[in-house]
């Protein structure tokens, strides 16, 4: 079940505006261009940002996403149909084979919480490639310990969302379980007075298990790189389909 702020109708037209600009995804757009990929597929596309970027850039794109509100945000942003939206979960994707290059951005290697569904995960993104095709994605570098940042910023931040007014969000670190972090955005709504949470658990491998997993799942690893927008603190994995 995906998180409340991805699928939940009043919350997943949130995203954009408090995710800011993501200037990190141009990185992706670097990258698939880079590896000469024309066919990408978008796993955890949630509202679009980067699959739009990849289609703009002339790349066919399939985006696939477990929370249809999301999807729901991400097809208005996409009036031509360019890009095929998939509603479906990466752990049992309802998608086509072949694809040059799939990447997972932000958060979303994160949210596979146990080695199994990681695995499965791979295994699947595996099958969509084609022979020699690529998976890049982030995760975040457990050293840096980024809940305790998290934990230590709990001012509201308030946005004022088109179509929707001003909306005030808080983020609370719940629990710290390590290598599971759980934590709680809420989000008012001044107009009708309507609370609503979001909780969410991510789990935190460290380089070595990353690596160990993707060679256990058929990839070679070419190259770990800095996340451009959190240098340090996050690394970028391109690995390679055998």
């Amino acid at each position: 079940m995906p998180d409340a702020l991805f699928a939940h109708p009043r919350l997943a037209p949130l995203y954009d505006a408090f995710d800011g600009d993501r200037d990190d995804l141009a990185a992706y757009v670097a990258i698939a261009g880079e590896l000469g990929a024309d066919r990408v597929l978008d796993v955890g596309c949630g509202t679009g940002g980067l699959a739009i970027l990849l289609a703009d850039a002339g790349r066919t794109v399939v985006g696939v996403d477990p929370a249809q509100a999301s999807l729901d945000v991400a097809r208005s942003k996409d009036p031509a149909g360019r890009i095929t939206w998939v509603h479906g979960d990466a752990r049992r994707p309802a998608v086509p084979s072949g694809f040059d290059l799939a990447v997972m951005t932000g958060n979303v290697a994160q949210v596979f919480l146990t080695d199994d569904d990681w695995a499965r995960t791979l295994g699947n993104v595996h099958a969509a490639l084609r022979p020699g095709g690529h998976l890049v994605f982030e995760t975040r570098r457990p050293e840096r310990r980024a809940w305790q940042v998290w934990a230590a910023d709990t001012a509201p931040v308030t946005r004022d969302v088109p179509g929707i007014g001003p909306v005030e969000r808080r983020m609370e670190v719940t629990d710290v379980s390590l290598p599971l972090v759980s934590f709680r955005y809420t989000y008012r709504f001044p107009a009708d007075g309507v609370v609503l949470t979001s909780d969410s658990t991510l789990r935190f491998r460290d380089r070595d298990e990353v690596e160990a997993s993707l060679a256990e799942g058929g990839y070679r690893v070419l190259d770990v790189r800095q996340a451009p927008d959190r240098p340090g603190r996050e690394f970028v994995f391109i690995a390679e389909r055998s």
